[in-house]
């Protein structure tokens, strides 16, 4: 089981900036627990995302020789591309494709064609550089404007994907609309049909829901959870103010009552669980 702590995504949505010393002490901290991926950060406007201006001063700062954990930075279009590409720490290279037309338009500003027209330059950029381009497929499970969704939506846009050689994509509840049924119905009808694709699951949720969610995901033969200690953050397009990231603690817990073993350093997790309520 690869567990992806996303505390980018925990950060981006805060009113005060996190200081960059601050951010590299918590994200080294992290680094120390024994995730498979760490989502540190993006490379994307400032303008929209002020949170992650210093990604790039970040980077310099952490201390990756002493850790296995691997690297992702979620970017929007091809500049951004472009510039994390230019980091040989950087492991994986992640964007947000979205199934709804209106929330395409709202997050990157273009619409979902023009967003697969840069996805496949992306991954041309990805293959010349030895990175992993991971699609997150958001609004993966319903929207809130009406736009069409099903699942055979969503397996018409893993067919696209896998087209232009995409190994790795991860449904995205960008806005916690899914349920236990949901996801796992969603998964037991992906991954069969995509065996060449590694399935994520990003997922949201309400305080108490995410056990359940993640206990379908698993059943489900997903091998990829996204979390955030705490449960921080989530999607600032959210209507729920209490729709979060899925609690890193409730995914082992949940993981450890599955009987799925999680090598993570207990010590180095309460440590930065500790640190974490400083940074947010």
């Amino acid at each position: 089981m690869k567990l992806i702590e996303c505390p980018r995504d925990a950060m981006q949505g805060l009113v005060h900036f996190v200081p960059t010393d601050l951010k590299i002490r918590y994200l080294n901290a992290l680094l120390q627990v024994g995730f498979d991926t760490l989502d540190f950060g993006s490379f994307v406007s400032s303008k929209a995302i002020p949170q992650m201006r210093d990604t790039a001063d970040v980077l310099a700062g952490l201390h990756l020789f002493k850790t296995k954990t691997k690297l992702l930075a979620i970017v929007a279009n091809v500049r951004g591309a472009e510039q994390a590409i230019a980091y040989e720490q950087i492991n994986y290279v992640g964007f947000p494709l979205s199934v709804s037309e209106t929330f395409q338009q709202r997050n990157t500003n273009k619409s979902i064609e023009q967003a697969f027209a840069e996805l496949a330059e992306i991954q041309n950029l990805c293959l010349r550089s030895k990175k992993e381009l991971v699609v997150y497929l958001s609004m993966g499970f319903g929207n809130p404007y009406g736009d069409p969704y099903s699942p055979d939506l969503i397996g018409e846009f893993t067919a696209r994907l896998s087209q232009i050689g995409i190994n790795i994509v991860a449904p995205s509840d960008t806005v916690g609309t899914s349920t236990p049924e949901s996801i796992g119905h969603l998964f037991r009808r992906l991954i069969p049909a995509f065996p060449q694709i590694e399935f994520g699951a990003h997922l949201h949720a309400r305080p108490g829901e995410a056990p359940d969610k993640v206990r379908a995901a698993v059943r489900a033969g997903v091998q990829r959870v996204d979390g955030a200690l705490r449960g921080f953050g989530g999607c600032p397009m959210a209507a729920d103010a209490l729709t979060g990231n899925l609690p890193t603690e409730e995914i082992i817990d949940t993981l450890v009552s599955e009987k799925i073993p999680v090598a993570i350093n207990q010590e180095a997790f309460q440590k930065a669980l500790t640190l974490s309520a400083g940074v947010f």
